[in-house]
């Protein structure tokens, strides 16, 4: 997708600069210019998808996602300036030309970048072929439930993040020309502010995003944003507008890297695209609506008025949306099942899940204790939960009809799992897993399951794997805390 909008908005470039040099209709070239900008919009809700993917692991996705917006804010303050002097110096038809020849350089690029990440090193068995159309694929609504919180969170930072933008679009020339009495002038160095925050917003990310809960950097970037806001109300000269023009900036970049980095941490890499578009759609949405609202506002209250109003609505939203993301992130569980979950994200069956997304996943779990000669699953029930063995001793056994006599197939103990295949492929339990001795077990219910499947690349190969004895992980040597146990019963 990145290569093909590349491409075709330089294939753009170089029809505008035909009907150009060859004074051509007006029609047309306004048309060319819609074109350009329906192909740009792919280009940021498909970067925000891929960029995952090129990331050796989480540590390097926030600062990444600072980097490209570092990158962007320059471009935007660098990009008009090297434009103008083109025009000026060339003319317009050469200037369009570099510019194909920019789209040009990009591809290249992008041709030489990986389709998709690329999946550790799982040796299975043929019969992993067993394996059902990917499981987030197949139950993408179960998948995304996980997610909701932090989606609810995000998207009502942005939504009304982008109706404030939208509104401010259209009064910075109302302050600029009627409230700092700068002149048409002044509209431009507002907006030279806007990139100068936009800027200093996304360099001042890079630290922040490193951090495990972003939570209070996300709130830290609504507050700048809202305090921006404010001030912009109450300046009443062209310096002090300036600058409070910078800290808004600043605080709306800080609050889209952060957010795009949570998004990307926690919703699977199946649906991230899509609903990337989506909110990208909203968010240009609530911009247009905050276009339109806005100035017939100021007209009624005054600017100042109206700003501060924003800034009290981008700061309301920013405490919901925060506090939504924080009751995700923190999962409060009690301090024994936190004691489970830290134990259990260490082990190499998880090796390649993202670590906040597989704490997330089981941050859904339930702890559950069972006496001697409990039956967890029985053979031939739905599939309903997967259970991973933190205290215990269990049984799997299994009859070939109902008049014969259970086998026992294997002992089982702490940190080996069960119910997976039941799970994966849609089919009734294989077998019955009883209890030998009390213990305790950590229960995974289906939709939470397979959205911890779908966060990293060949788990459910390796799980379906398990009781076949079939999966060889490769990891580094200090990682093989414990080797994934051969497993049966699901």
């Amino acid at each position: 997708v990145l290569l093909i909008t590349d491409v075709a908005r330089g294939l753009v470039m170089l029809g505008l600069a035909w009907l150009v040099a060859t004074d051509g209709p007006l029609l047309a070239i306004v048309a060319l210019a819609i074109l350009a900008t329906c192909f740009s919009a792919f280009f940021g809700p498909t970067i925000g998808a891929y960029l995952p993917t090129l990331v050796r692991d989480e540590t390097e996705l926030g600062p990444a996602n600072s980097a490209w917006a570092t990158l962007d804010n320059l471009a935007f303050i660098v990009g008009p300036a090297i434009g103008g002097l083109l025009i000026a110096v060339s003319g317009l038809t050469l200037a369009f030309l570099l510019n194909a020849v920019s789209f040009a350089v990009v591809a290249t690029v992008l041709w030489q970048l990986p389709s998709s990440a690329q999946a550790p090193v799982v040796e299975a068995s043929s019969d992993a072929a067993e394996l059902p159309a990917r499981p987030a694929e197949r139950s993408a609504r179960e998948v995304l439930r996980a997610s909701r919180q932090i989606l609810a969170g995000i998207v009502a930072i942005d939504f009304v993040g982008s109706f404030a933008f939208g509104g401010l679009g259209i009064l910075t020339v109302v302050l600029a020309t009627d409230v700092y009495k700068g002149g048409d002038e002044a509209t431009g160095y507002l907006n030279a502010a806007i990139g100068v925050g936009g800027l200093l917003g996304a360099l001042g990310s890079g630290p922040l995003v490193l951090r495990a809960r972003l939570g209070a950097p996300l709130l830290a970037g609504a507050v700048v944003l809202a305090l921006g806001l404010v001030g912009l109300g109450f300046a009443g000269d062209l310096g002090p507008g300036l600058a409070a023009m910078t800290v808004a900036a600043a605080g709306s970049l800080l609050v889209e890297v952060v957010s795009t980095t949570l998004f990307q941490r926690y919703v699977p890499n199946e649906v991230r695209g899509r609903l990337l578009g989506a909110i990208a759609t909203l968010g240009h949405l609530s911009y247009a609506a905050g276009s339109l609202v806005v100035a017939p506002l100021a007209d009624r209250i005054g600017v100042g008025g109206t700003l501060v109003a924003l800034g009290v609505i981008v700061l309301t939203a920013g405490l919901l949306g925060v506090a939504l993301i924080a009751r995700r992130e923190a999962a409060a569980v009690e301090p024994e099942l936190a004691h489970d979950i830290a134990s259990a994200s260490e082990l190499p069956l998880f090796a390649g899940v993202p670590a906040p997304r597989l704490r997330s996943a089981l941050a859904a779990a339930h702890r559950q204790s069972v006496a001697a000669g409990d039956v967890v699953i029985r053979q031939g029930d739905a599939a309903e939960r997967f259970y991973l063995i933190r205290q215990g001793s269990f049984v799997v056994s299994q009859r070939d009809g109902p008049a014969a006599s259970d086998v026992v197939l294997r002992r089982m103990g702490p940190d080996e799992v069960f119910g997976e295949i039941g799970l994966l492929t849609g089919k009734p339990r294989t077998a019955t897993v009883a209890a030998e001795t009390d213990g305790s077990l950590l229960v995974l219910d289906r939709p939470d399951f397979l959205a911890l499947v779908s966060a990293g690349p060949g788990l459910a190969p390796r799980l379906l794997d398990l009781h076949r004895g079939a999966t060889v992980v490769r990891m580094p040597r200090k990682t093989r805390r414990r080797a994934p146990q051969v497993v049966s019963g699901s």
